[in-house]
């Protein structure tokens, strides 16, 4: 049985919202409940020519430290859809475009708390362009194999949620 919700709220904080609804559950008790309203977003596992997988090492303020990830990114009012903004992110982050895009589903990084909702590719066939940085992104660009990338994630170096799910769907995929 869904939750019924009684009232409901809304509060914009820079690009989050935070929702807090009264409810009445199943069993007839009543809870506040408060979560994050989330944009949805994007994760490319890009390949290069070579095999090696595009990362990129981000400042991340919320951890105040440099953090390991594959390209990612919130999608936008303007994209038609969520590989449009895989193509926008990968390029803006990475510079580069790619010709070959699979689709590897999505997932729900936390739903105990946000409703964001995560798309995943897999990229190759890449070409140079430049990269396009927002004026807050302090980004560093890195070819690694993926023979690393696991020695990393096994390491516990490489934490990044949706650049692990990415992996975990591409290698399931492929067998």
């Amino acid at each position: 049985m869904v939750w019924k919700i009684n009232h409901s709220t809304k509060q914009q904080v820079n690009r989050y919202g935070v929702i807090t609804d009264e409810v009445t559950l199943p069993n007839g008790d009543e809870k506040t409940f408060a979560y994050l309203d989330f944009a949805k977003g994007v994760c490319i596992l890009a390949f290069t020519e070579d095999e090696h997988v595009l990362c990129i090492k981000q400042y991340r303020h919320a951890l105040k430290s440099w953090q390991w990830e594959l390209p990612a990114g919130a999608i936008d009012p303007d994209d038609v859809s969520p590989l449009d903004a895989a193509k926008r992110e990968l390029e803006e982050e990475t510079g580069y475009r790619a010709e070959h895009w699979l689709e590897l589903g999505s997932f729900y990084p936390s739903p105990g708390s946000t409703s964001e909702e995560i798309f995943l590719f897999a990229a190759a066939g890449l070409t140079a362009t430049k990269q396009n940085l927002d004026n807050s992104e302090q980004i560093e660009l890195h070819k690694i194999s993926m023979e690393t990338l696991k020695e990393m994630v096994i390491d516990g170096n490489f934490n990044h949620g949706a650049g692990l799910a990415a992996v975990l769907r591409y290698k399931f995929m492929k067998g």
